[in-house]
């Protein structure tokens, strides 16, 4: 991801808001001055805290069924497989070489 760049009037203004979303985001912020590139603003990652992107869901869902039986029965596959070796000529499941 390209880092932001901002110039450094605009960054005094906004110092802390653009530090929360450097924070928040992740991201980098370069900041200049007439033009030409004089800091960079980057985000520290702590070690101690997990990354963020893991386990974000946490609490957010509730699963209401079994997530490990087959969402298909027998007779659905061979159904499938029928359809597709009408439509292609090939057979490539187990339930459809009876």
């Amino acid at each position: 991801m390209e880092p932001k760049m901002m110039p450094a009037g605009e960054f005094k203004a906004k110092c802390l808001a653009v530090m929360d979303d450097v924070q928040a985001k992740r991201s980098s912020v370069i900041i200049t001055k007439n033009g030409k590139p004089v800091a960079k603003m980057v985000p520290i990652i702590d070690e101690k805290q997990p990354d963020p992107i893991f386990g974000f869901m946490r609490g957010k869902i509730k699963i209401v069924a079994d997530i490990t039986s087959p969402i298909y029965t027998d007779a659905e596959y061979e159904e499938f497989y029928k359809r597709k070796a009408a439509m292609y000529g090939v057979t490539t499941g187990k339930l459809a070489k009876r």
